[in-house]
């Protein structure tokens, strides 16, 4: 299993949409590495939603349900599907990852732009115990 963090403004699409939605399709992402990183994904993958701009904070856990397909008319695109798994028991803002010295070399933090990126199985267990996520659920 890989571990990913997405990126969504909460007022274009949230955490709570996701809940609501149960399931959809991560689509419109238009960069290079980001396309990269969705090529990557397979079902079974564990993502962290993580809220941008306003929040700034990883709020849950998703999982990633298919593998990528096209997205636009030319093909050149990348999305995946995704269901959510559990929220995180207490958001994780950017000022804490920053603030973490296991979290430095965190992809999110050197290319801060991205709206996907990997997470090493080590980033994944330093958020998801200052989460406060002890159960199988953020595994």
């Amino acid at each position: 299993m890989a571990y990913w963090l997405l990126r969504s403004e909460p007022d274009a699409y949230s955490w709570d949409d996701l809940v609501r939605d149960g399931e959809t399709e991560w689509n419109g992402v238009r960069n290079a590495t980001a396309r990269i990183h969705l090529k990557a994904m397979v079902p079974g993958d564990r993502a962290i939603f993580y809220h941008s701009n306003t929040e700034r904070a990883c709020v849950g856990v998703m999982e990633i349900t298919r593998a990528w397909q096209p997205d636009g008319d030319d093909g050149k695109w990348a999305s995946v599907a995704v269901k959510p798994v559990a929220p995180l028991p207490r958001p994780v803002p950017l000022a804490d990852i920053k603030a973490e010295p296991k979290l430095a070399e965190m992809m999110m933090l050197k290319q801060s732009r991205l709206s996907c990126s990997a997470v090493t199985p080590e980033e994944w267990a330093v958020v998801m115990h200052m989460a406060g996520a002890t159960d199988a659920a953020a595994a």
